[in-house]
């Protein structure tokens, strides 16, 4: 399609635009209140300019020197079409940098392109686009004054996509700054994104630019910016670009929004996940060997590659062995050996069951190897394969060394045992809670008798009743509303919103103690217990380990500290623990003061 002809008699595209636009509104909220306190003004092209689309006539204004120009002609159709119909509210209006920085544009013809129909100007904003690089955002912001002075409010659009940036924001102080709906979509469910719009709440309210999440299509992205404290919100969700601009929203937004339920906060995956690692980069590529080398085809090669630990044997690529550099040197070195076993199958001195991993497995999954019982790996290394086939071999130091690392990484996010969230993402959430004055349940989760256990079996077994403890809570709560946390050993905190809490529960309690057996041997079982020594150091016999849940519930008056909550949840506790009940719920008059504030 042609954009621009010398041909007088079949006008250019940009030569119609004047009577080929037409004007779409789209709402914009106060989050606080609701209310429809502005509108974006968006061109649309009409059959007259084919119904092309507004990037396509933006790029075709580009490559034909005009943009600007025909901006400034998009910029009146929605002036005017605003202005017509007496709306109260503010007016976005969208121009790139071109408008302002190109030369045959003056100030004054962009005045009076916003001006159009009696538009009062202090009643519009300039939304600056991404869709150039800005070279000089400092001219750029020397070029805005003339505007400002007329009262025309500036937005940077898009920010965290295209061209905007932290030096725009910088050099044009706007008054607000339009999150991207990249970072907004999907707001309640990303830790990352989380992090991302948080950080830039601060920075606005450091360099006091409004902000305004754009794209809001779901409502628990919606309450999570409400939450958040940023004051508006455009998207699908509160209305769709159309010809009429609204005064009110839509009902059913405002009905989902006085939900009594506080959405959890997603969690951060942090740095193990975000950046996960496997078998693949740690793998050494190394020779290897069949059953028809020889032991001195061994020394030969080992004396060619002094860094290797070990050799893997194989049979048709597939790994059946594995020759430890350590323990074949000392055997070789014995008197005779090597005369003896010098020309005879290497498959003499390999170890015939060696640890075997794929190239794909995680570092993570190679935990349970570092808590287990075979600890060859640590000298002889393993076998890393693809699809069976040998690829290479790792060493015992590396697996150590980057399973450590990552999980003194991951303790940074949450407990390194079950990965659920810990004391302060805890009391985090309680205190979100406590400011939104809604009812809510804490319980806390103990396991009786679990030292002696832990004492009797081990440590490893002792982990693996606490992640029984853990995937038995988190496979039973509403991951919507209701909150795990693992405050240390034993001991876990719920935070429930569910309307059915006390069910969930009870269910909880039953199913820890029924499968709770299975880490118990049939001896055990039997006796129901184990006899092992008290605190004292006295023998004695002990019961099946239990869990105990203590619950509070907490309503109004709010207490004015998380901590209290959590304190009388562990008095809940110690009551289920004493009566030998798995729940227990502290009942009676409020049991904190009822002229505690709210947090």
């Amino acid at each position: 399609m042609v954009f621009l002809r010398d041909n007088t008699r079949s006008p250019s595209l940009l030569d119609r635009a004047p009577h080929g636009l037409t004007a779409v509104f789209q709402p914009l909220i106060r989050l606080d209140t609701m209310d429809v306190i502005a509108h974006e003004g968006l061109a649309r092209s009409t059959e007259l300019l084919g119904n092309i689309s507004t990037p396509e006539l933006l790029n075709l204004a580009r490559s034909g020197g005009r943009l600007g120009e025909f901006e400034l002609i998009a910029a009146r159709t929605v002036c005017s079409a605003f202005a017509a119909q007496k709306t109260h509210g503010r007016l976005l209006v969208n121009l790139s940098a071109q408008a302002f920085m190109q030369e045959s544009i003056k100030p004054d013809d962009l005045l009076a392109a916003l001006g159009s129909g009696g538009m009062d100007l202090s009643r519009i904003t300039i939304e600056l686009t991404e869709r150039d690089i800005v070279d000089e955002p400092a001219r750029l912001a020397n070029a805005l004054g003339y505007l400002r002075a007329h009262g025309v409010r500036f937005a940077l659009d898009d920010f965290g996509n295209g061209h905007s940036n932290f030096e725009m924001w910088n050099e044009i102080h706007p008054e607000v700054v339009k999150i991207d709906r990249y970072l907004i979509h999907g707001l309640a469910k990303s830790a990352e994104r989380l992090a991302i719009v948080r950080a830039l709440c601060q920075v606005a309210e450091t360099l006091g630019a409004d902000l305004v999440g754009e794209g809001v299509e779901e409502v628990d992205d919606l309450r999570m910016l409400r939450e958040l404290g940023i004051s508006y919100a455009q998207g699908f969700l509160l209305g769709r670009p159309a010809p009429q601009t609204i005064d009110v929203i839509d009902n059913t937004v405002r009905e989902a929004l006085d939900r009594t339920t506080i959405a959890v906060l997603p969690r951060p995956r942090g740095p193990v996940t975000q950046r996960p690692m496997h078998l693949g980069h740690l793998v050494i590529d190394a020779p290897s060997l069949t059953v028809r080398h020889t032991n001195n085809d061994v020394v030969t090669i080992f004396s060619q590659f002094p860094e290797l630990h070990a050799l893997a044997v194989v049979e048709d690529e597939r790994p059946i062995g594995l020759i430890n550099r350590r323990v074949f040197s000392e055997r070789m070195a014995q008197p005779y050996t090597r005369e003896l076993y010098g020309r005879k199958s290497c498959a003499a001195f390999m170890h015939e069951a060696p640890l075997m991993c794929d190239v794909r497995q995680s570092l993570e999954s190679m935990a349970d190897i570092l808590r287990g019982q075979d600890q060859r790996y640590l000298s002889d290394g393993f076998v890393i394969t693809r699809e069976g086939l040998y690829l290479g071999l790792g060493t015992g130091e590396s697996l150590v060394r980057r399973v450590t690392e990552l999980r003194i990484e991951a303790a940074r996010y949450a407990n390194p045992l079950t990965f659920l969230p810990g004391n302060i993402p805890v009391t985090e959430h309680v205190a979100r809670l406590l400011r939104a004055e809604l009812p809510f349940t804490v319980a806390y989760v103990d396991l009786n008798h679990f030292k002696p256990f832990n004492d009797q079996y081990g440590y490893f077994r002792g982990d693996e009743m606490i992640r029984l403890l853990a995937g038995i809570l988190t496979a039973h709560v509403n991951p919507r509303c209701d909150f795990v946390g693992h405050i240390g050993g034993d001991d876990f905190l719920l935070v429930l919103q569910s309307h059915d809490w006390e069910d969930r529960c009870r269910h909880m309690v039953e199913l820890f103690n029924q499968r709770a057996y299975a880490l118990f041997t049939d001896e055990d079982i039997a006796r129901r217990g184990i006899v092992g020594e008290d605190r004292h150091g006295n023998t004695q016999f002990f019961p099946i380990t239990t869990v105990a849940i203590g619950a509070v519930r907490v309503a109004p008056p709010f207490p004015g500290h998380p901590e209290t909550l959590a304190t009388l949840a562990a008095r809940a506790k110690r009551h289920a623990k004493r009566a030998q009940v798995g729940f227990y719920l502290l009942s009676g008059e409020t049991p904190w003061p009822a002229q505690a504030g709210t947090a």
